[in-house]
């Protein structure tokens, strides 16, 4: 009993104790933190917001591109107003009466005690003419932000823009810190950049009374914070060479894209065809969108990003390259031009090497190349020798960035395709297919496509001598250097030696006799190119020109793809283009007696299949 007697006492004792712990809680809770009468208070309390100041984007000049500027908010607490003459409010706003009543009916339905902006985008000449009016209209309250604007009329599809967040966008976790009526990266730089660019917000809490009146700082601003300023963007684009681009491209449909090829950077990015980066801001930006979303050219296309396209006799370069890594042909190898296997567009010399089969862009050389890559005899199934054959090809080929994403600092890239093994079983029938319904590969035609940037890429590699970096646009982000996954140098497992067996045939491409990109040579200056010519077949239409290209040969500078469609054969439109994006940009100038290539290249495409 004396023992019973004794676990009482205990177990008394811990109750005791949980209930001083418990009671010393509430003490602490009620009387000693503020967080808690702050919660309690809010009926009492306005949380104002503070949004940062955005990040502004500099040129590789350091020049600015796009800045911020004031512009102003009506808002609207939908339970806050009374008796509200909509005829008149209308009339103030200068909006039809139905527009204003269909905005107050969304706002209540987003919330009858938080605000939402029921007006945007207003200048400070409409603030002024509404603001005094305010007074007699309970509820609605001026808010003002920073919006974006712009000093330069191009690389709108690089940019991107700045937009309100949309309900959609709020129901994702990622977009949970957002409110509505907010502002955000839509598309471009100004979206994959956002948690740079938007900074940190503030908050502050201001005490009011039952009629609104605030009557001070909470606590003297015990639990504001201060917002923290978006960091600065500069980017690698050149944007002289990018406006230079942009003049070369109107009136067409295409891209041109130029790389450094020793760090990835994006010097410039040209998708055709373009619009001004101010149409998607201010107001009216919306009718703006739809005017753009609904023009049969498709302007709003990011044609370097989206655009895949077969890419011509370009890839011929990748062909060699895998077929001289896997020891199948040497640089001296010949092969006959048997137009038998596939037609050959152009009158040359013998094929006797690899040098001569680029600089005339042979196709049946190229045929017998690929065919000697997929075709080793592994399986005396010739099905099955193909289908083992085009597998390891795909595997060599997709190490040069291709048939997946690059990783740009931008949403929206397209992997591109290089055709699988289980592609043709799946379109074809298992071992139902074999190099003869593959071989159209070996000359970039067929089932292959890729995008402008890619095909960028690939002649960095090759101007690398068998390296790159992923493309991307910001040197900078703040006081830092890029992103650390821009840093990385990614290698294509193919010996450099290769390359430099490739090399002189592309400069022959150039200014070589007879090679098919005469009109893309700077030898004049001094300036070597190695270059690739390409014709694209177009079921649809006239054929699409395709130039790539990197110079100085020696000590690349620059890697360029252009890509025009219904534009014809590459080197009559797509390589004097290329050329003069090269010169503009090594030389920082157009010779005089060259300006007459600006002219013959503006204009629509299809004079260059008529002049070809």
């Amino acid at each position: 009993m004396q023992y019973l007697e004794g676990r009482k006492y205990v177990v008394q004792a811990i109750f005791l104790a949980v209930a001083l712990v418990f009671a010393t809680r509430l003490f602490y809770i009620q009387v000693l933190d503020g967080s808690y009468k702050l919660a309690a208070d809010r009926n009492t309390l306005q949380r104002i917001v503070q949004t940062p100041y955005r990040g502004l984007i500099y040129d590789r000049k350091g020049q600015i591109l796009v800045q911020n500027t004031p512009v102003y908010d009506l808002m609207v607490t939908p339970r806050e107003v009374k008796q509200l003459d909509t005829v008149r409010f209308a009339q103030l706003l200068q909006l039809p009466l139905e527009e204003v009543r269909a905005s107050l009916k969304a706002a209540r339905a987003f919330s009858r005690v938080k605000a939402s902006p029921l007006l945007q985008n207003l200048s400070t000449p409409e603030l002024a003419a509404i603001q005094d009016n305010l007074i007699d209209f309970p509820g609605f309250s001026i808010k003002s932000r920073m919006a974006r604007s712009y000093n330069t009329h191009s690389m709108a599809h690089a940019l991107g823009y700045v937009g309100s967040i949309t309900p959609a966008f709020l129901e994702k976790p990622k977009y949970a810190k957002y409110q509505p009526g907010e502002f955000l990266g839509i598309t471009g730089l100004e979206s994959y950049y956002e948690e740079q660019l938007m900074g940190r917000r503030g908050v502050q809490y201001r005490m009011v009374n039952v009629r609104g009146i605030e009557k001070g700082a909470f606590r003297g601003g015990e639990f504001d914070t201060l917002s923290v300023a978006g960091q600065d963007l500069h980017l690698s684009i050149d944007s002289e060479l990018q406006a230079y681009g942009e003049l070369l491209m109107q009136g067409k449909r295409g891209s041109i894209v130029a790389l450094d090829p020793k760090t990835g950077e994006i010097l410039a990015f040209v998708s055709a065809p373009m619009f001004d980066p101010a149409t998607l801001s201010g107001k009216g930006m919306g009718n703006r969108y739809m005017e753009l979303l609904n023009n049969p050219e498709r302007p709003l296309f990011n044609r370097p990003l989206m655009a895949t396209y077969p890419p011509g006799s370009v890839f011929k370069l990748v062909n060699e390259l895998v077929a001289l890594q896997m020891g199948v042909v040497l640089p001296n190898t010949g092969f006959p031009c048997n137009q038998r296997l596939v037609r050959c567009t152009h009158n040359h010399e013998y094929p006797s090497n690899v040098g001569i089969a680029i600089k005339n862009s042979c196709n049946p050389y190229f045929y017998q190349v690929m065919r000697a890559a997929v075709m080793r005899g592994r399986s005396t199934n010739r099905f099955e020798d193909a289908r083992l054959g085009l597998g390891e090809w795909r595997r060599q080929v997709m190490k040069f960035g291709l048939g997946d994403r690059l990783g740009v600092d931008m949403s929206q890239e397209k992997k591109g395709l290089i055709p699988s093994p289980d592609f043709y079983d799946k379109r074809n029938g298992f071992h139902r297919w074999n190099y003869r319904t593959v071989y159209s590969l070996s000359i970039g035609q067929g089932e292959i496509g890729i995008t402008g940037l890619q095909m960028a890429n690939v002649l960095a590699t090759i101007a690398n001598r068998g390296y790159y970096y992923t493309p991307h646009f910001v040197k900078s982000v703040g006081q830092g250097g890029p992103l650390p996954q821009f840093r990385e140098r990614h290698t294509v497992g193919v010996d450099p030696v290769h390359f430099e067996a490739l090399i002189p045939g592309m400069q022959a491409v150039v200014d070589g006799r007879g090679g098919t990109g005469n009109l893309a040579s700077l030898a004049e200056f001094g300036i070597s190119v190695a270059g690739k010519t390409g014709t694209v077949q177009n079921p649809h239409g006239d054929d699409h020109a395709t130039f790539a290209a990197f110079a100085p040969a020696e000590d690349p500078k620059i890697a360029i793809a252009v890509f025009i469609e219904n534009a014809g054969f590459g080197g009559t439109s797509a390589a004097p283009m290329a050329a003069l994006m090269m010169e503009k940009y090594l030389r920082g100038n157009i010779a005089p007696w060259r300006k007459r290539w600006e002219f013959w290249l503006q204009g629509p495409a299809e004079k260059f299949v008529r002049h070809r």
